[in-house]
């Protein structure tokens, strides 16, 4: 970058400096005409560019221009396919760059903490792992088209009930492990230019102005370079979270919150030098994306509108096929029945809403591949109510009973989710599942396909023979239904969040969406399949589930090493071969166990992963490189990640119930995580560690209680001071062991001199 900014900010008043630091409007980042800065435009739209029009309502939820519209984050993230989800980013920069737009708003990588939740479709995944590695490659993806992204909504963004006012009280530790993670591990690989506050409070200050998420964990921690924008209207006090790490407010504030900065400089409550440091990093984004912008630029619709059929393939996942009923064959009758095969739902509502370049439903694109089989069709229900219609119901048994097979297009509706206010329950709309009640009476060959941004409970699950889930699948996903049903693609998805039962099986439920403007996170790191693992509990459809139409065969999974210290790296290979008649793709997973440790961790927690497309009999190794966090717990003593000494498992997988294959390593610790030991520090503690095991021997002695009765009192006295706090040990010694002979040594344990006499 030639330009410098450091002369420009010189040569700024106060008050362009502070003007800097807003919106123009509601898309539009200022410039200086004076100084030759520039403006750019943002705009939202993680699956789709959704540029607004010159017509567009001031809140832009409408008459954007035309774009592609690829499948939503929840359906992206069952591809598990780093490289596809980088194309998908590469050609939304494309089309960024065609319509001159700076900075695409997104990824979204909050984790799914219930299935309620009513953004659900625009994140990826339960699972910090899974989410940032896709928000790593979306990002790789756009970025290399000179177009910047932002990564949001940090942090603790998992509901839209009062989402502007809620406050997310979260431990430590879960937060680090489970919610931070997947920024976290975004914003080491990809570097995005910006990253999106959240509108939430998190443990009681608004993410737009907490300094220890903005500034001390995303810049000293992670690195992070570019500039913080607010979610739109998330700010609170501009002067504090400007002077937290909160550079850009969005949209404008009319000038009302310029002056505010422009007062608290010039009375000394906010330095210049903040400010200037903003302005500095604002100015690096606007200019990186001038230099990068590629003057008439194009893309290819048909092309794109090709990958989006290829993203919808990968995203959907097949849970159920009883008897092998798919694929289809393409003669005989088959009934489609349901609106959704021809007003498709492919997207889901709010700031993500794009205007696509084309539409296919799935109906015609269903005729188009099913090759001679008849197609009948019947709607059998209206998407825009849940009325139960008997009329349309009859004509749909009356197709499926003529028919060989039947398919149901079935799904939640807009109103049912969308950004801006959560679900209240998990099930699909009345006039359906009576739909589905009427249908399964005359055709046991019954197909489901799900229109959905995220899970629905199936007690009719039963009753179909096969289910595919489509969830939100873009502006192509009607056609990749059909490639799929009839067997032209091989479905390879799977599930990257947990299907429950019924929604009182979910690990939030007591807990979602909170009292008032309090959202406790009781259940801690025990987020999706972690714990269901830890309650034994059976999903209705387990986290990494799916189904292909070919089988593959696991062997052979070995490591490099069998021990290794925690700041080295192991290897580990696993053979897959498709055992099948039909090309596939699999996703090898990959979790850790840690068999014992000193806290409360999940049974065993995504590690790796990695797709790989196999011919007929073809054997593939599969290699993963696990480093130190693939075993580490965050630990809230030492502020930093520990793995502890000791034995882990490694579990090559189908999915988190489906464990094939495992192996051992041995990690030895390099964290010293001494205890700090006081007069309340328990017996049994120290007696359970080699370490101060000579002098729990010593305590305990010095009471008495040993020995001076039978076995069996021996050993009702070895559980009573086994939570015995070591000042107990100085009353029951009667005089043997001194208040000052006990601070001796506690001085001793914890490593400090005696005193000088």
């Amino acid at each position: 970058m030639n330009t410098d900014i450091q002369n420009l900010i010189a040569q700024m008043t106060l008050e362009e400096k502070a003007g800097l630091c807003s919106g123009l409007d509601f898309w539009h980042l200022k410039g200086v005409e004076r100084l030759g800065i520039p403006g750019i435009m943002v705009t939202d739209g993680p699956h789709g560019l959704r540029k607004q029009s010159s017509s567009a309502n001031h809140l832009g939820l409408h008459n954007s221009v035309p774009a592609t519209c690829f499948p939503s984050a929840a359906g992206m993230a069952a591809s598990w396919n780093r490289e596809l989800i980088r194309q998908v980013g590469e050609a939304l920069g494309r089309e960024c760059q065609a319509e001159q737009v700076a900075v695409l708003l997104g990824p979204g990588t909050n984790i799914k903490r219930s299935p309620l939740c009513g953004r659900n479709f625009e994140y990826f995944s339960e699972d910090p792992y899974l989410s940032s590695e896709m928000a790593a490659h979306h990002i790789a993806g756009v970025q290399s088209q000179g177009v910047g992204t932002s990564l949001k909504h940090f942090a603790a963004n998992n509901q839209e009930h009062r989402r502007m006012s809620v406050d997310a009280v979260v431990d430590e530790r879960t937060l680090r492990e489970i919610y931070l993670a997947a920024f976290e591990g975004a914003v080491k690989q990809s570097r995005p230019w910006t990253v999106m506050c959240s509108y939430n409070k998190v443990n009681g200050e608004y993410a737009s102005e907490n300094e220890a998420l903005l500034t001390k964990i995303l810049r000293e921690e992670w690195g992070f370079e570019g500039f913080v924008v607010s979610d739109w209207g998330a700010v609170n006090d501009r002067v504090k979270g400007l002077a937290a790490g909160l550079e850009l407010e969005m949209p404008a504030s009319g000038g009302t919150n310029d002056a505010k900065i422009v007062d608290a400089v010039r009375t000394g409550s906010l330095s210049e030098q903040v400010l200037n440091r903003a302005v500095e990093r604002v100015l690096r984004v606007i200019f990186m994306a001038v230099e990068q912008r590629k003057e008439g630029a194009v893309f290819d619709p048909a092309v794109h509108h090709a990958l989006a059929r290829t993203a919808a393939q990968e995203s959907m996942v097949l849970l159920k096929n009883q008897e092998k009923l798919l694929p289809l064959p393409k003669a005989g009758t088959v009934a489609v029945i349901g609106e959704f095969a021809e007003k498709p739902r492919y997207q889901g509502g709010g700031s993500s809403h794009v205007n696509p370049t084309r539409l296919d439903a799935a109906l015609p694109e269903i005729r188009a591949v099913a090759g001679g089989a008849e197609i009948l069709y019947a709607a059998g229900f209206r998407i825009d109510s849940d009325i139960i219609d008997d009329g349309l119901i009859q004509e749909a048994r009356a197709a499926a009973a003529q028919a060989d097979a039947a398919v149901l297009f079935l799904g939640l509706p807009d109103r049912y989710e969308s950004e801006g206010y959560d679900r209240t329950h998990m099930s699909l709309p009345s006039n359906q599942l009576a739909l589905l009640e009427a249908v399964a009476e005359v055709q046991p060959k019954l197909v489901v396909v799900l229109s959905n941004g995220s899970p629905v409970e199936m007690p009719w699950i039963g009753k179909v023979k096969s289910v595919l889930e489509g969830y939100l699948g873009g502006q192509a996903g009607g056609g990749a239904a059909a490639d799929l049903l009839f067997g032209d693609a091989n479905p390879s998805g799977k599930l990257a969040e947990t299907f429950p039962v019924r929604l009182q099986d979910n690990p939030s439920y007591l807990f979602f969406p909170g009292e008032g403007d309090v959202a406790e996170y009781r259940e801690g790191i025990f987020v999706g399949y972690r714990y269901y693992d830890a309650k034994e509990l059976e999903p209705l459809f387990p986290f990494g589930h799916g189904l292909s139409y070919t089988s593959f065969a696991y062997s052979q999974l070995r490591t490099d090493k069998t021990r290794i210290m925690d700041n080295e790296t192991v290897l580990v290979s696993v053979e897959v071969t498709n055992t099948g008649s039909r090309t596939g793709k699999e996703t090898v997973q990959l979790y850790v166990s840690d068999t014992e440790s000193s806290v409360i961790r999940p049974r065993k927690e995504l590690k790796a992963f990695r797709k790989v497309e196999l011919q007929p009999g073809e054997t593939q190794t599969v290699t993963f490189e696990l480093d130190k966090r693939a075993f580490a717990f965050y630990h809230t003593g030492l502020g930093d990640w520990v793995a502890e000494t000791g034995e882990y498992e490694l579990l090559a997988a189908r999915s988190s119930r489906d464990i094939v294959l495992q192996t051992g390593i041995h990690v030895e610790s390099t964290s010293v995580v001494r205890p700090e030991y006081h007069r309340n520090t328990l017996l049994g503690d120290l007696y359970g560690d080699p370490q101060t095991f000579e002098v729990a021997k010593r305590l305990m002695e010095a009471t008495g209680l040993l020995g001076a009765g039978s076995g069996e009192d021996d050993e009702l006295m070895m559980a009573i001071m086994k939570y015995l706090p070591l000042r107990g040990a100085v009353a029951f010694s009667q005089g043997k062991l001194t208040d000052q002979e006990l601070e001796d040594i506690l001085r001793e344990l914890n490593g400090q001199d005696a005193p000088t006499q």
